[in-house]
């Protein structure tokens, strides 16, 4: 990493992308017609794919991945460099300054919401607050849920419980309450972590069908990674591990291997993935707050599709991942949520040479007051038209009210190499899975097989395709993102500072499930291009992003309305500002007729917990050895 810092007009960095001007701007929109592979087709797909390396090129070229090469002003553009991360570094006095997690996570910084809502981490610090239910009354009530005690549709959001643990950390959390000591206001709130993230105790099994023999399934995380450690630190209650879109690899949330977690708000679509089972959970109320992954839209789709909202982190910003494309971050019930798991997570970590150099986390920002900040938003016209007419309809109405009522103004902008650059990122990220993958197969230590017979269909398919990314398509790749970073650069320190670039969350209105899926999974890459199509440039170019739900549209199967997103994207380290501005969606959504709609079977946590037995009758529970450990 380079250790000159570099500057944008507010303050100063490493690795800030030198501004400029691309001049291509021009969108080569092309219909995808790759081959939509679901049920026995795909079965046989994924077996002639595996065999015949020939196949595996053809279908890597007629996806476009080898175009990115042949785009010759990337020479002329002197884009060289491949380095992704973009560090905000501290003002001068911001380390003698920063935060313990009790400021950050003080009470009076994350107000509760007026009804009809769901339920924030205000909700359970006033329940705790004035002793109506304790956070192991809350825990004692989550458990059927997560266990399978109150059915599968529940259970497959998650992957693993460890119930002795979860009561332990509430008990914990009880008597800081009873003593009158608790930490903030994430104390004794409880919240869920993806099986791709490190929880000390876990294995992490990317959303991997367990298989007895396999390395793989017996590697124990021994500990924390910094969010849930900083996340337990504030007294938040671990309850559990989430399912996800099997090792990432797709946006449905489909996982026939271990089951797909349920879309609450119309069970015929959809979760969303890769963090299918936090925006689930976290849809359906049962969590406030959890955490998850993001290379391609993995936090902020499943949140957006559950009705909840997700934020991609800047690169690197709460954990440095080995990872080109990938960072971890919250998904919450409301944006107050979002903001305190957000800067909990996100504090600097000192053992890490990379995330320790991010200027900390403040509550209240220390700079850039919410009131002195531009009221900007950019739309590229050209690539939002894409979007389906109903998705359309509802960015249209939620921009329209942004400017009539909430002050803000609309600047076009253009943006350059759209359809490469998505093609390059799919590229990036199926090569990057190739890698994780073959390491996830170890022959040496007795595991038989190839690296791609432990996955179901749909992820064979795509990694066996991935596994032929040459070299110079990677380069070129790696000096097209730096190309998109320089104008983005423009755009922000240049052209609009303060601009939040804003488009749908996705072209299409949610992805409806078919009946064959849940067996065989499935594999289409035409509608996952539809699903990514603005939601790749943050990951590609390390900005922060946000997501939050911007209406509801009529179903094309099942019963209930679906959730339709929208997410903007901020200058590099600008977090706080999309914060903001997705807190000003969220008061968008709550003044619609009727408030912000809830799915039907959503669960009143709060109510349960109030209803729950004592805390001593808990206790003696415990103590008799009623403890279990369920892995499903």
């Amino acid at each position: 990493m380079p250790s000159s810092a570099s500057a944008s007009p507010k303050r100063a960095f490493i690795n800030y992308p030198l501004p400029k001007e691309c001049p291509n701007t021009v969108y080569n929109h092309e219909v995808d017609k790759n081959p939509p592979l679901r049920g026995y087709s795909l079965a046989v797909a994924s077996t002639l794919v595996e065999r015949f390396p020939s196949l595996q090129t053809y279908f890597w070229s007629t996806a476009g991945f080898g175009t990115v090469k042949d785009i010759r002003y990337l020479d002329e553009a002197h884009a060289r460099s491949l380095q992704g991360a973009v560090i905000p570094l501290p003002a001068e006095g911001d380390a003698a300054t920063a935060q313990s997690v009790g400021e950050l996570t003080s009470p009076a910084a994350y107000p509760a919401q007026s009804a009809p809502r769901y339920h924030s981490a205000a909700d359970y610090h006033a329940m705790y607050k004035s002793g109506a239910a304790t956070p192991l009354q809350v825990a004692m009530a989550l458990l059927p849920y997560i266990t399978g005690d109150k059915g599968a549709e529940h259970a497959t959001a998650w992957t693993a419980c460890k119930r002795d643990e979860v009561l332990a950390e509430a008990r914990a959390s009880t008597e800081r309450w009873a003593a009158g000591k608790p930490i903030g206001v994430l104390d004794g709130v409880p919240f869920g972590v993806k099986c791709d993230t490190p929880v000390a105790g876990y294995v992490n099994t990317f959303g991997i069908k367990p298989q007895a023999g396999l390395s793989f399934f017996k590697k124990v995380q021994e500990e924390d990674c910094w969010p849930v450690k900083k996340m337990r630190e504030a007294g938040a209650v671990m309850v559990g591990r989430l399912n996800m879109h099997e090792v990432g690899m797709d946006t449905t949330g489909c996982n026939p291997g271990i089951g797909t977690p349920t879309n609450w708000f119309n069970k015929s679509y959809y979760p969303g993935g890769s963090s299918s089972g936090g925006g689930s959970v976290v849809g359906v109320g049962l969590i406030p707050i959890s955490i998850g992954t993001d290379a391609g839209g993995s936090v902020r789709i499943p949140a957006a599709f559950n009705g909840c909202f997700g934020l991609k982190v800047t690169h690197d910003r709460t954990m440095a991942m080995n990872s080109l494309m990938c960072v971890t971050g919250p998904l919450g019930a409301t944006t107050a949520d979002l903001r305190a798991a957000y800067r909990v997570m996100a504090q600097p970590n000192p053992d890490c040479e990379v995330q320790g150099r991010f200027a900390p986390t403040s509550c209240p920002p220390t700079a850039d007051a919410n009131t002195t900040r531009p009221k900007l938003l950019g739309i590229c016209k050209a690539w939002v038209e894409l979007a389906k007419p109903e998705v359309r309809a509802c960015f249209d109405a939620a921009v329209a009210h942004m400017v009539e009522k909430q002050g803000y103004t609309v600047v076009d902008i253009e943006l350059p190499y759209l359809r490469e650059g998505q093609v390059g990122h799919a590229a990036a990220c199926l090569t990057e899975g190739v890698d994780h993958q073959r390491m996830r197969h170890d022959p040496a230590a007795g595991d038989g097989g190839g690296w791609v017979d432990m996955l179901s269909y749909p992820s064979r398919v795509l990694l066996s395709i991935g596994q032929h990314t040459r070299s110079v398509d990677y380069v070129k790749i790696m000096q097209l993102r730096q190309l998109l970073m320089r104008h983005l650069a423009h755009l922000y320190s240049e052209k609009h500072p303060g601009m939040l670039i804003v488009s749908p969350l996705s072209a299409i209105p949610g992805w409806r499930k078919h009946p064959a899926d849940a067996r065989f999974g499935v594999s289409d890459g035409n509608v996952t291009f539809e699903n990514m199509r603005y939601i790749w440039l943050s990951n590609m170019t390390g900005c922060p992003s946000v997501s939050a739900p911007m209406g509801y549209v009529e179903p094309k199967v099942g019963e209930g309305r679906v959730p339709v997103g929208i997410i903007a994207m901020g200058e590099w380290g600008e977090e706080e500002s999309l914060l903001d501005w997705a807190a000003d969606v969220e008061g968008y959504l709550n003044g619609m007729e009727g408030g912000r709609p809830r799915p039907k079977e959503w669960v009143d946590v709060i109510k349960l917990a109030k209803e729950t037995e004592s805390e001593e009758l808990v206790h003696d529970d415990v103590k008799a050895g009623k403890q279990r450990q369920q892995k499903l």
